[in-house]
């Protein structure tokens, strides 16, 4: 029978004719599924279905998520990133930092007072605890993954972070996609996280970040931010977060207007 699949043809170029036409006759495609994006199950019986490929520096794997959620399209990943995602794709352990379950990091935007003047910010916080790759310890090591790639640890959020050479946040219309890191080898930025739609973000935001060109990334380990209705309770979980020495943070240019 066939599923109600969504094949792009990103992805069918990557896989090829013959698996993109078995997919949607039903023969290779799983009926029940996790999503890839909200990790709630689905069902290609039932309801659009994309299939997303996550390719990487060696290998590629092909997941499926609610079409409601993300379109069909090839995603490219370090093959880091990658493992962590096929971890996550067959409920091996927690997901790595930068695998492509986007919806296992939250983003939260506001502006933050620093020295006189509002910064625009974004504030990552996993839904779940983060396992480093390969770890079956289950050790939350969400930050000192994050300390390794250049981010510093946070004490006092009234001083501005640090400048993290390669990164940068993707503003693209107006709206935010993605927060972008280095590729492997230094090849092309892979998407670190990415907006399952795009999302709005305030005109004073916005403003903000236009005429400074730079925006603050906060990240805290699952519990330790929350989400907050406005940007001064924001602030006082940023500080609480910092007190207990679970913040990181970096200053990233900004990409697009």
């Amino acid at each position: 029978m066939p599923r109600m699949l969504d094949v792009s043809q990103d992805v069918r170029a990557e896989i090829g004719d013959e698996e993109a036409d078995q997919l949607l006759a039903g023969e290779n495609a799983p009926g029940s599924y996790d999503c890839t994006s909200c990790r709630t199950p689905g069902d290609s019986d039932q309801e659009r279905t994309s299939t997303v490929l996550f390719v990487g520096d060696e290998t590629a794997v092909l997941a499926f998520a609610h079409a409601t959620c993300i379109p069909s399209q090839v995603v490219q990943v370090s093959e880091d990133q990658l493992q962590g995602a096929v971890r996550s794709i067959t409920g091996d352990g927690d997901t790595a930092p930068g695998a492509p379950t986007q919806a296992v990091l939250g983003i939260t935007s506001g502006l933050v007072l620093i020295e006189g003047e509002l910064r625009p910010a974004l504030v990552v916080e996993p839904t779940a605890p983060i396992a480093r790759p390969g770890s079956t310890a289950g050790v939350d090591e969400f930050l000192t993954l994050l300390v390794e790639q250049g981010f510093q640890s946070v004490y006092d959020v009234n001083r501005p972070p640090a400048p993290l050479a390669g990164w940068s946040v993707l503003l693209a219309m107006g709206q935010l996609h993605a927060i972008l890191q280095p590729g492997t080898g230094g090849g092309s930025p892979v998407s670190w996280w990415q907006a399952h739609q795009p999302l709005q973000v305030t005109d004073g935001w916005r403003a903000a970040a236009n005429k400074s060109h730079t925006v603050l990334i906060f990240a805290a380990p699952a519990g330790s931010i929350g989400q907050q209705p406005r940007e001064d309770l924001l602030r006082s979980a940023l500080e609480r977060a910092a007190a207990g020495g679970l913040l990181v943070a970096a200053a990233l240019p900004l990409a697009g207007t």
